[in-house]
């Protein structure tokens, strides 16, 4: 493996710096990728980096992407959620790359839910 030179590190820097400011702030929407070890090995990391290039492409600065850990749906991986402010949450199952360009594009930017992928609507309420 080459050696990182002073640029290559600043260019990671820049990077992970225009990556981690889209998980800041306050924003319009909230997409959440699941990443337990089941959603991981399911493929959540790519949806999430397939997500997080989605923004970049379209230039949102409304949206905010996280990530947590299982939701014990492990059958259902990769799972998505996508809050959009005073609207229901929406839970996507089974979600890769390819979904994930189309929920970005139709339900985040477009406000279109994509019902085929859709595993539950709501939120889940404690009493």
């Amino acid at each position: 493996m080459a050696k990182l030179t002073i640029d290559d590190l600043k260019k990671i820097k820049e990077k992970v710096h225009a990556d981690m400011s889209l998980r800041d702030g306050e924003r319009r929407v909230k997409i959440t990728v699941h990443m337990g070890t089941c959603g991981i090995a399911s493929g959540a990391r790519e949806v999430l980096d397939t997500v997080l290039q989605e923004i970049d492409e379209a230039k949102s600065t409304d949206v905010f992407v996280t990530t947590s850990g299982c939701m014990g749906l492990c059958s259902r991986e990769p799972l998505v959620t996508v809050e959009i402010l005073n609207q229901e949450p929406i839970k996507y199952e089974y979600v890769n790359p390819s979904k994930m360009r189309q929920i970005f594009k139709r339900h985040v930017l477009e406000g279109e839910i994509q019902m085929p992928f859709v595993l539950a609507r709501g939120a889940e309420i404690i009493k």
